[in-house]
This record gives structure tokens, C-alpha cells and sequence, in this order.
């Protein structure tokens, strides 16, 4: 991987990780530009391993909630919005772990067909998501039923195709959970600590991602502080942006119009 492939690499994930636009789907469209077909598991190790740095930057950026919630674990015995992000992030986890090998092997998964359709399904949804019904209002995200949040995991699993986005799922499912889409990204966001975590650790695990940390250091350390750089960036505009009224459909037209060329260029090939 070189310096070029690094940067590009690094403001990809740090930009789309939270945004409402799926990474994996434009790393995978990335990683297709770059690559031309021959080099797929050396870019499967490195987008691995530049989740370190949205990793980082989720955990700066939310680090007094973070503190608010071990502190209300150990001194105020309150465990509601601990249990509530562990049922949000079990199902996407548990079924990511059973079926990671046939998700990397499975070409449906990696079909830029299938992002293209995943994204703009998602992208239509935003856009109608708020003449959708909603259930009664969560005025406040750290009180969300613990039924609402596990709701809230189960449609994460779609996440792991690529181009429905994992923020985007959560997020849509917060707003039809009665959140407002403010409230629905905070806690998309907290939710994918757990998750994001054991996508690191899960990294570390075998002894060819250790070998390929060992030899490719420099350019994963300058790709990881970029995505970390960058998604600081990312999180902060979302969350501003997320202020506005309906914004969460402007990603929703993002999304259509991404997916719209992307079927047009595969159809005309």
C-alpha cells in the first residue's frame, strides 16, 4: 500500500464511517479504483485495520457520555443505557461472527450491483422516513425501552451488506423508534463502540494481520491518523447538520444519485 492509496484510504473511511452513506460500500468503490482487480486481501487487511482510527476518534468524541455511563453503572447502580447498547450491538455481532467467512467469500457481498441497490434503497427510505409512522416520542436517548433498542439491533444486521451503512440503519430505526435524528446518531454512534471494538480486536487475532501490521506499519499508522482526523471532522458536521430539519433526508438524495450512476456505469460496460 502506498502513501497515495493510504490518504485516499484513511479520508474514506474517516468521512463515510459516520455519515449516513455506508464506508463499506465507498471503500469498496475505492478499493476498486485503486486496485484494478489484484490485489483484494492486502486491501481486506488495511481496511481492517484503519478502523482503529474512527475507533478513536468515536471514543475521543464521546468520552464524557462514555464517563456518564460507567459512572452511572459503578456509583448509581443504573444500568439501563449499558444494557440498552448491548442489545443494540448483540444481533449485529453474533451474526457477524457466524457468518464472517461466508460474507468474505460470498461475492453478493462485494457486488458493487449489490451496493448500488442496498444504497439507494436505504437512500429512499431516509428520504420518506418522516412521513413514516413513528412509535411515541423518546424525548431523551438514554431512556429508550430496552424493546426499542434491541428493534434498533436487529435492523442494524442489514449493515453487513455493503451500502445500506450501519449508522444509516441505526439512525432510521431511532427515528421510527420515536428519536429525533439527532438523538437516533447519538446513539447509532454510541451503539457502534461495542461493535467497532471487537471489529479491532477481531484484526489483531490471526497471525497474518499480525504479520501484515509488522510490514505495512508506516502507511497503516499515516491512513489510521487520518481517519481519525477525519472523522472527528465527519462527526462533529453530522451531528450539526443532523440539527437541521429533514437533513437526514439530504443523505437520502446523496444516496439515490450515488446509486443511480453506479448502475448506469455497470449497465453501459
Amino acid at each position: 500500500m502506498n502513501i497515495f492509496e493510504s490518504i485516499v484510504l484513511g479520508l474514506t473511511q474517516g468521512l463515510t464511517e459516520f455519515v449516513p452513506v455506508s464506508s463499506s460500500g465507498h471503500l469498496e468503490i475505492i478499493q476498486r479504483l485503486l486496485d484494478g482487480g489484484g490485489r483484494a486481501e492486502d486491501f481486506h487487511f488495511f481496511l481492517e485495520l484503519i478502523n482503529f482510527g474512527t475507533l478513536f476518534a468515536l471514543l475521543w468524541y464521546y468520552r464524557k457520555r462514555i464517563a456518564k455511563i460507567l459512572n452511572d453503572i459503578f456509583k448509581k447502580k443504573d444500568w439501563h443505557m449499558a444494557i440498552n447498547l448491548l442489545l443494540t450491538s448483540i444481533p449485529a455481532g453474533i451474526i457477524g461472527i457466524l457468518l464472517s467467512k461466508f460474507i468474505e467469500s460470498n461475492g453478493f457481498f462485494s457486488s458493487l450491483y449489490t451496493i448500488a441497490i442496498a444504497m439507494g434503497v436505504v437512500g429512499i427510505l431516509m428520504i420518506f422516513v418522516e412521513k413514516l409512522p413513528h412509535l411515541s416520542k423518546v424525548k431523551d436517548e438514554e431512556k429508550l425501552p430496552h424493546k426499542r433498542a434491541f428493534t434498533i439491533g436487529l435492523i442494524q444486521t442489514f449493515a453487513l451488506i455493503p451500502g445500506v451503512s450501519r449508522s444509516g440503519s441505526t439512525i432510521l430505526a431511532g427515528r421510527v423508534m420515536g428519536m429525533d435524528s439527532k438523538a437516533a446518531a447519538n446513539y447509532s454512534f454510541m451503539a457502534s463502540i461495542p461493535i467497532m471494538i471487537g471489529v479491532c480486536l477481531k484484526s489483531l487475532v490471526s497471525s497474518s494481520s499480525r504479520a501484515y501490521i509488522g510490514a505495512n506499519f508506516g502507511t497503516l499508522l499515516l491512513s489510521n491518523i487520518i481517519a481519525f482526523a477525519s472523522g472527528m471532522l465527519a462527526l462533529t458536521f453530522v451531528m450539526k447538520f443532523l440539527e437541521k430539519k429533514k437533513a437526514l433526508s439530504a443523505f437520502g438524495y446523496y444516496r439515490v444519485i450515488l446509486a443511480t450512476i453506479i448502475l448506469i456505469i455497470l449497465l453501459v460496460q
